[in-house]
C-alpha cells in the first residue's frame, strides 16, 4: 500500500485499466446471466411439474462456456479481437469475418465501467474499502443493464452485494458500523416492501418487483440507514425524469411498466461517492435560508 502513497496517480491508472477489463466481462454477465436463469427456471419447472415439460437446451452454458462468437456468422472471437474498447475501434465496429456491425453498447459499457472506476479512485484514496467500491460499481452496472433488458434484478447480484456490505461493516473495513449497516439492510427492504403492498392493496396491481427491495437492502448495507432517504429521493427524481422521457419517446400510456432498479443503482452510487457533499450543501442551504 505504501507505493500508492509515493505514486498517488497509480491507483487511478490501475483502477481504470481494471475497469476496462472487467467491463468486457460485464458484457458477458449482462448477456448470459438472464439466459442461465431462464434455463434454471425451466429445469425447476420440469422437475416440479412433470406434465409441464418445457424445452431445455442441455448444452453447457455459463459465464465462461461456450466461448464468445459473432452473433451473425458464429465465428469464434479471437483474443486479439477481444481487447476491451481497442479491438472494437480497430475493427471499425464490425466483425472481422462477416463485416456485420457490432453493437456500440459493448465498448460503451467498457468505457462506462472504466470511467466510473476512475471516479471512485479519484474520490477515495487507495484502501481495502476503495477496492471494494470498485466491485460495488461492477455489480451495480451489471444489475442496471440486466434490469433494463429484462426487468429482472437477479438474486445472484443483489444478495451477494448485500452480504458483502454487511461483511465489510463486520470486519470494520467499511466506514459504516455494523449496527447502521444491518438497520440499513432491514429498512431498505421493508421500505419498498411496504410501498409495494400498499400500492397493491389500493390498486390491485404490482408496482415493482422484489428485486428492487433486495437492491435497496444492499444499498442500505453499504451506505447505512442514514442515506436511504437520499437514495429513495434521488432514484424517484431520476426515475420520474427518465420515465417521462421514455413515455413521450415511445408514445405509450402511463401504465407502461419500466424498471426502477437502474435508478436505485444510480442514486446509490452517487450517494456513495458524494453523499456527504450533498448533505453538507443541503444543510448550508437550509441555514442560509
Amino acid at each position: 500500500m505504501a507505493v500508492f502513497l509515493y505514486y498517488p496517480w497509480l491507483f487511478p491508472l490501475l483502477a481504470t485499466i481494471f475497469g476496462l477489463i472487467v467491463g468486457s466481462f460485464l458484457n458477458v454477465v449482462i448477456h448470459r446471466l438472464p439466459i442461465m436463469m431462464e434455463r434454471e427456471w425451466r429445469k425447476e419447472c420440469n422437475d416440479s411439474f412433470p406434465e409441464c415439460q418445457l424445452d431445455i437446451d442441455s448444452s453447457t452454458y455459463n459465464l465462461s462456456v461456450p466461448r464468445s462468437t459473432c452473433p451473425s456468422c458464429h465465428t469464434l472471437i479471437r483474443a486479439i479481437d477481444n481487447i476491451p474498447l481497442l479491438s472494437w475501434l480497430l475493427l471499425g465496429g464490425k466483425c472481422r469475418q462477416c463485416n456485420t456491425k457490432i453493437s456500440a453498447r459493448y465498448p460503451l459499457i467498457e468505457l462506462l465501467t472504466a470511467s466510473l472506476c476512475l471516479l471512485v479512485s479519484l474520490q477515495f484514496s487507495f484502501s481495502y474499502f476503495a477496492v471494494a467500491l470498485l466491485f460495488f460499481t461492477f455489480v451495480l452496472i451489471a444489475a442496471t443493464f440486466i434490469d433494463l433488458d429484462t426487468m429482472l434484478l437477479p438474486d445472484q447480484l443483489t444478495l451477494p452485494l448485500m452480504w458483502a456490505g454487511l461483511a465489510l461493516s463486520l470486519f470494520e473495513i467499511s466506514p459504516v458500523n455494523l449496527q447502521d449497516a444491518v438497520i440499513g439492510a432491514m429498512a431498505g427492504y421493508l421500505c419498498l416492501w411496504s410501498v409495494y403492498w400498499a400500492f397493491k392493496l389500493l390498486t390491485g396491481k404490482e408496482g415493482m418487483g422484489y428485486g428492487d427491495f433486495k437492491l435497496l437492502a444492499a444499498l442500505g448495507a453499504w451506505l447505512g440507514w442514514q442515506y436511504l432517504p437520499m437514495v429513495i429521493l434521488l432514484s424517484s427524481l431520476v426515475g420520474l425524469v427518465f420515465g417521462i422521457i421514455q413515455l413521450r419517446m415511445q408514445k405509450k400510456g402511463i401504465d407502461m411498466a419500466f424498471p426502477f432498479g437502474p435508478y436505485l443503482a444510480i442514486a446509490g452510487w452517487v450517494a456513495m461517492l458524494w453523499g456527504n457533499d450533498i448533505l453538507n450543501h443541503y444543510y448550508r442551504f437550509l441555514l442560509g435560508a
